[in-house]
């Protein structure tokens, strides 16, 4: 396994241990194929080649059927909006979807976000 699995393997691992209380509200309606029967996995890795060098993203849920990588937002990506834009542009010159949610959407109209989600699905 190349030294950039590892790490991102890792990585997921950590994130998933220190969820925020915003993802594990959503990984509890999503988890155990709620969804219309979908998947999700959760801080999932995705891998891609940039400049020769291998690298990697770390989705906060992922729907492999779909192919669709779901964000949730907290206060930090109001800093880091130009990274967040890049960050989706490359994911979906990959194929990949990226629907975005922010906490205060999870919080306070769940029921919404769901039918977002499965508008996208």
């Amino acid at each position: 396994m190349s030294q950039v699995k590892t790490v991102a393997i890792q990585t997921a691992r950590d994130l998933r241990q220190r969820a925020t209380k915003t993802e594990n509200i959503f990984w509890e309606v999503i988890r155990n194929r709620k969804i219309d029967n979908y998947k999700f996995n959760r801080q999932f890795p995705i891998y891609f080649e940039y400049e020769d060098q291998e690298r990697f993203f770390i989705a906060d849920f992922y729907c492999h059927k779909r192919r669709l990588i779901i964000e949730i937002d907290g206060g930090i990506h109001e800093q880091q909006q130009d990274y967040d834009k890049l960050r989706t542009e490359i994911i979906n010159k990959l194929g990949f979807k990226v629907i975005r949610f922010k906490n205060e959407q999870v919080l306070n109209n769940l029921d919404m976000v769901i039918v977002e989600l499965k508008r996208n699905l």
